[in-house]
């Protein structure tokens, strides 16, 4: 309150600080603020001292003027696309109680769904910032890799904006996308021009690319299906033409994705003290221990996989302006859950994690709801460097939605 007060009166004084001096912001626990405890979900991180430098979406924030209120939970390690958590009870959705918030940016995705703070940075691996967005009834934007710079850097996660509405999702987006000299990665400035977000674009001629079945993974619910179609059909009554892409893969290319992360989790779950390892949450310790007796040779043909499968995407995909597919085959299940398959948890990502293998911006939109009330996304895709684009496209499915959203402000059981 003391820092809002000091906002109310810079702004009183024409005098801000930026763009969201005075915004109420949260921030996932993988983001590392100076000062403040930084766990990446592990509750054997309990006693780690506090972070002591400030990651690149932080900094900005702060430098914008942001009131960073509290940090967001996530599942054990981030490899989760759910609330599970060894750290904290499982998140829950406010839109039922009983069901899931989606991951890894579970706490992002019900704060906001919740009413708690205007706006939130997440971080997406696979999937974890647009999950929660589609289970949520928000948007969230998974940058162009290189767009938001992030640390540690890295060649698959990207930090990313969610909000309650396009609008705000967007403005944050502005603010995060200056680069940082820290991530060697961080792509070069972008004309700072203000975003400008209207109905009125120019659909003729535009191409858009319509994926429903990947060739593997789970079969879409009627209801996903349903709100796809009737983004597709918007989109084409307006000009666009809409080709439906069959099945773009032979075999299942979320396979050698689940290998690297189970390699991945493994790695950090060694690197806890021994007796500290009984500790994370059971569920992603033994989808992580199958990466124990994976070899070098083995770990190395699946980035080799995840690799040829990229290109196939890119290949496939590069005709068209836009991409249209769900967010994820489900519209939800249970809020305990380490995924929709506890076998393969990140098995229900099969829609978003390709993308953060090529590189390209994806957006998940609020659609609609179901017979439950729960809500459901999609997933709209653009060319590398295009984020501008698929924020437009987005805000356009805003406004056409028929819905109004009532926010459960009272979470609903």
């Amino acid at each position: 309150m003391h820092q809002a007060h000091a906002s109310e009166s810079r702004w009183g004084k024409g005098t801000g600080l930026g763009p969201l001096d005075g915004i109420p912001v949260s921030i996932k626990d993988s983001i590392a603020l100076k000062g403040w405890p930084w766990r990446h979900g592990l509750g054997a991180n309990r006693n780690l001292p506090d972070s002591i430098f400030t990651a690149p979406p932080a900094a900005r924030l702060l430098e914008a003027g942001a009131l960073i209120f509290a940090k967001t939970v996530m599942p054990d390690c981030g490899l989760m696309a759910s609330g599970v958590s060894s750290l904290h009870s499982p998140a829950r959705n406010p839109w039922g109680m009983q069901y899931n918030t989606g991951g890894s940016s579970a706490g992002a995705g019900a704060s906001l769904a919740a009413g708690i703070g205007v706006m939130s940075v997440g971080s997406d691996i696979a999937g974890s910032v647009r999950l929660p967005a589609s289970h949520c009834g928000l948007i969230a934007l998974k940058p162009s890799f290189g767009r938001i710079p992030h640390l540690a850097p890295d060649v698959m996660r990207t930090a990313g904006p969610m909000a309650r509405n396009v609008v705000d999702t967007a403005r944050l987006f502005e603010v995060l996308r200056l680069p940082d000299a820290r991530d060697v990665w961080s792509l070069a400035p972008e004309n700072k021009k203000r975003l400008q977000l209207s109905e009125s674009m120019k659909f003729k001629r535009l191409r858009i690319g319509l994926i429903t079945d990947l060739g593997y993974g789970m079969p879409l619910e009627a209801p996903v299906r349903a709100a796809v179609q009737a983004v597709a059909t918007a989109f084409a009554e307006r000009g666009a033409v809409v080709e439906y892409l069959e099945k773009p893969y032979d075999h299942d290319a979320m396979e050698p994705i689940d290998r690297a992360m189970q390699v991945r989790g493994w790695a950090e779950i060694q690197g806890l003290a021994p007796e500290l390892r009984k500790e994370v949450w059971p569920a992603v310790y033994r989808w992580a221990q199958a990466a124990s007796s994976c070899t070098a040779q083995q770990y190395l043909s699946a980035l080799s996989d995840i690799a040829r499968d990229r290109a196939r995407m890119q290949q496939l995909t590069e005709r068209f302006d836009y991409l249209l597919t769900p967010v994820m085959p489900m519209v939800n299940f249970a809020f305990d859950a380490s995924g929709a398959d506890e076998a393969m948890p990140l098995r229900h990502a099969q829609f978003t994690a390709p993308f953060n293998q090529t590189g390209q911006p994806a957006v998940s939109v609020h659609h609609s709801f179901d017979d439950r009330g729960l809500p459901i996304g999609v997933q709209i895709v653009g060319q590398r460097f295009n984020d501008l684009g698929v924020l437009k496209m987005a805000y356009c499915v805003e406004q056409w939605r028929s819905n109004a959203i009532a926010w459960p402000l009272e979470p609903i059981t």
